[in-house]
């Protein structure tokens, strides 16, 4: 799937959620899957970072 076709299918997506939610609802769901999203970014880059690295495990990764 290209960028355009992803982007379409994720707005398209997210109108279907909104179908029928009132603006505090819409707000939370913003939230949530902001949140999900970091967390989700968070974890590749620490999943490649660990994995780039062979330095033993006491070492701290501090960003």
């Amino acid at each position: 799937m290209d960028g355009c076709s992803l982007n379409l299918t994720i707005s398209a997506l997210a109108c279907a959620i909104a179908k029928g939610k009132t603006p505090s609802q819409l707000a939370l769901l913003s939230v949530a899957f902001t949140q999900i999203g970091d967390a989700l970014a968070t974890i590749a880059t620490g999943d490649e970072l660990c994995r780039g690295s062979n330095n033993s495990s006491t070492d701290t990764i501090i960003t």
